[in-house]
């Protein structure tokens, strides 16, 4: 790789992103990210994979604005990438976390919106600035914004084009965590490691559920969730871990407080 470095950290694939200075996102980039993660798919001991960037002041500023102009000049088959790589990083089995410290505007913002989770630093700040450049959010942006957050607020941010802060963006839905932005990597490494802990199974099924399920009919998200519940009950992973905590509520005088699970 040559834009993308990778780091595995106790069951956590650290992607980094470096394309200096203001780490546009580019084709070659995202082709980059797709066949790194098309890699990750199958890696029996990865739990969980964090996107982030070392090049300070940004997470990804947006898409390469010399490649959107020769975008506009016509059609050109390798901007699917967009898409595709998007698609992946929805699709992955294994939740991934935007890890957003600095600028997100743009294209990093919606490849923000692609993952499982967007945790930020409290310097990170957050633009759909299409509008003003003449065009729409066109790698997902309207759709998943909308989807997570709903259509009112999704449309204030599309239309406007506001810069929102950290804490604005947390306020507005889209953020679930905000973090000091001293020791910001290594705290979302350590509590991303403590996602890692959990069977990798059980994080792949959950995710499942929780991306496909709201854009199905309530019943059929049910269903989706009942399958997969079932699935994961009758594994004997799942079994073993629950005889594990069954001899541990035996043990366990009646007012211990109980856990489960590792925590670095």
């Amino acid at each position: 790789m040559t834009m993308w470095s990778r780091e595995d950290v106790d069951g956590v694939a650290v992607l980094t992103y470096r394309n200096p200075p203001r780490n546009f996102l580019t084709f070659a980039a995202l082709e980059e990210l797709d066949a790194e993660l098309a890699r990750l798919e199958t890696a029996p001991d990865i739990g969980v994979v964090t996107l982030t960037s070392d090049v300070p002041g940004y997470f990804i500023a947006h898409a390469d604005l010399d490649e959107l102009a020769e975008l506009s000049r016509g059609p050109m088959p390798r901007a699917k990438i967009w898409y595709t790589a998007m698609r992946r990083v929805e699709r992955i089995p294994q939740p991934v976390i935007a890890a957003i410290d600095g600028q997100a505007w743009g294209g990093g913002f919606e490849l923000s919106l692609a993952c499982t989770l967007r945790w930020a630093s409290a310097a990170a700040h957050f633009s759909l600035l299409e509008t003003a450049l003449g065009i729409i959010p066109g790698a997902g942006g309207t759709q998943r914004l909308a989807r997570l957050i709903g259509p009112g607020r999704a449309a204030d941010i599309v239309l406007t084009g506001d810069v929102l802060t950290a804490e604005q963006a947390r306020a507005a839905g889209f953020v679930e965590r905000v973090f000091p932005a001293p020791n910001f990597q290594a705290e979302v490494l350590r509590l991303a490691r403590g996602m890692a802990s959990h069977p990798a199974a059980a994080l792949a099924a959950a995710k499942r559920a929780l991306v496909e399920g709201p854009r199905l009919p309530l019943a059929e998200g049910l269903r989706l969730e009942a399958a997969l519940f079932a699935d994961r009950l009758a594994s004997p992973e799942s079994r073993g871990l629950q005889e594990a905590a069954r001899r541990r509520y035996a043990e366990a005088a009646d007012d211990d407080n109980i856990t489960f699970g590792d925590r670095p």
